[in-house]
């Protein structure tokens, strides 16, 4: 988000670029629980994306699949609240045998106050993101990953282009290869507090929903 040169097409067309929002009410800052994981939330499979002549797989397995072996490069712990679907139980065996702490989503994430405190527990985020955003260099951010900010979490995740506002290493911290991820862990870490502090800031100053909400009215108004 806050794209810059994004590799698609307007169509001819002038967009209005507004900020997702996270109602900062609902995710004041929380202290994590003692050896807490980098954690996040999500779907192992999606569909296929064809651009142009090009056709290529889209899902969020795919984007892990070259960092499948950080938990070997880092020592702090990753665990995936993943949606592995029926019947895959050779996934859930790959990502253990990896060093990834596997969870069951709709189990610990099942309703909306659960998803909130698994991710309030949590150390921090790490995730990749699916293919598209990388191929497309959308500066895109989840708003997942938002929550994260908001309960003041740093996240790590993985970088989907030049922004005019998403840092790299401050509070969010974008990596886009293996060690680079390994250094982003490590200066989350080093500096824990202060990315603390700065996730939460990221989130008030670009994030807020009330924000949001004005710019929307202010242009539809306009």
């Amino acid at each position: 988000m806050g794209k810059l040169g994004a590799l698609f097409p307007d169509c001819g067309l002038r967009w209005h670029y507004v900020p997702p929002p996270v109602f900062l009410d609902a995710w004041p800052v929380a202290e994590a629980e003692p050896n807490a994981a980098f954690t996040t939330i999500t779907n192992w499979w999606d569909k296929w994306v064809k651009y142009g002549d090009e056709s290529y797989s889209n899902e969020k397995r795919d984007g892990f699949l070259p960092f499948l072996d950080l938990p070997r490069r880092t020592s702090e712990p990753l665990e995936l609240a993943v949606c592995l679907g029926v019947g895959d139980p050779k996934e859930e065996e790959m990502l253990r045998q990896r060093g990834w702490r596997v969870r069951d989503p709709w189990t610990i994430a099942g309703t909306p106050g659960d998803y909130q405190t698994y991710i309030q527990k949590s150390r921090g985020e790490f995730s990749c993101v699916k293919p598209s955003c990388v191929r497309l260099q959308t500066a895109w951010i989840s708003d997942r990953t938002l929550c994260y900010l908001a309960s003041g979490k740093p996240a790590v995740v993985q970088h989907t282009g030049p922004s005019r506002f998403l840092p790299d290493a401050a509070g969010l911290l974008r990596f886009r290869d293996m060690d680079e991820a390994a250094r982003c862990l490590e200066m989350a870490v080093e500096d824990y507090d202060q990315h603390c502090k700065l996730a939460r800031a990221l989130a008030e100053e670009y994030f807020d929903a009330k924000k949001s909400a004005q710019q929307v009215l202010e242009r539809a108004l306009a």
